[in-house]
């Protein structure tokens, strides 16, 4: 067999979140490699932990939440980075990766590829309508106040399906630790959470994006670049819809979403080459000018475009980054309890 044959017969089998990538990442990832790179997505961690637990996924790139990485990595399921393979690991960001390290000691199973905060996407001209010129659009009481939220239940609200993201965020603004293991706390924040829940009409964690940018809904609890990548979209649509993303003055949730292989990956050295191409500073610029995420990758912020590097709902000022919030992974017991809360919540009962 020809070599030009054996580089065909190479695949890398990735597993993102949706809306995650700029897909000409992929094409000229293919075309320098020869590696054929199939690549699907999600849109929960839930899911992606499911499978990843289950086992023999199939997948050699898979990107999960650093909260989830955490309890992944304690049952086993990732390989560790062989790092002599990843020669542009230097271009990672310090500050990033010692912030993961509670997640993953030492950096050793996981590379950071996206980065953000859990925050307020709103149409800011509905939002006026509904609640007024002084509408607290910098405030979780814009969500958490029931009174407030009643009013914009005619214009449409949806809510991140998001457990480990919604019972922080509320425990956060009871004024209590946003990662408290406390059930005692967690049901409190399931009253909170229950007090707004006859005025959210989804709790969905992609659909936001278009219809926020649609003008079909009026707030969504979602993602800092999933709200961008919507204010943009409406822009470009020139429909008359204009979003905008608050992180709440009181504290949001700083998530970090990390690129690791799977244990039984089936293809470990093709996976490398994609992690380690990833982490050239033009393929991660080229990745967050796209989909509005700030990156673990230091070297790749002077090709990030001005509308990227310089908005700080994108990359926080260092004031800001003070006021945000890590949390960790529940302890199995605790974390039925939050399961327990959260189908509570959604289902309304």
């Amino acid at each position: 067999m020809s070599g030009a044959s054996l580089a065909q017969d190479r695949t890398v089998n990735v597993y993102n979140w949706s809306d995650y990538i700029d897909e000409s990442i992929l094409k000229d990832f293919e075309t320098e490699t020869g590696i054929e790179v199939v690549y699907d997505v999600f849109d929960s961690n839930e899911v992606l932990e499911t499978k990843l637990l289950a086992g023999s996924t199939g997948y050699d790139v898979v990107v999960p939440t650093g909260t989830f990485l955490a309890r992944q990595i304690k049952a086993g399921v990732f390989s560790e980075l062989d790092k002599a393979k990843l020669t542009n690991l230097s271009n990672m960001w310090t500050d990033i990766e010692q912030r993961v390290e509670k997640y993953d000691p030492g950096n050793l199973y996981s590379i950071n590829y996206m980065w953000g905060t859990t925050g307020l996407g709103y149409n800011v001209d509905k939002v006026k309508e509904a609640l007024g010129e002084d509408a607290p659009v910098d405030s979780w009481d814009l969500f958490f106040k029931p009174e407030n939220l009643a009013k914009l239940e005619d214009c449409g609200v949806h809510v991140l399906d998001a457990p480990t993201e919604l019972v922080p965020a509320a425990l956060n603004y009871l004024g209590l630790d946003p990662d408290s293991k406390d059930t005692g706390d967690i049901e409190k924040a399931g009253e909170l959470l229950m007090s707004i829940r006859p005025y959210v009409q989804k709790f969905h964690s992609s659909e936001y994006i278009n219809a926020l940018a649609n003008g079909d809904i009026c707030l969504a609890i979602g993602w800092s670049g999933d709200v961008l990548q919507a204010r943009d979209r409406a822009a470009e649509a020139g429909n008359g819809v204009t979003v905008e993303y608050a992180i709440p003055k009181e504290g949001a949730l700083m998530w970090f979403d990390q690129m690791a292989i799977p244990a039984d990956a089936p293809h470990k050295d093709e996976a490398h080459e994609f992690l380690n191409y990833i982490m050239r500073p033009d393929v991660m610029a080229k990745a967050s000018n796209v989909v509005y995420y700030a990156n673990g990758n230091k070297a790749s912020q002077e090709l990030l475009n001005d509308d990227v590097i310089g908005d700080p709902a994108i990359y926080p000022s260092e004031d800001a980054v003070k006021n945000l919030y890590t949390v960790t992974s529940y302890p199995p017991k605790v974390n039925r309890v939050v399961t327990r809360t959260w189908t509570s919540v959604k289902s309304g009962q």
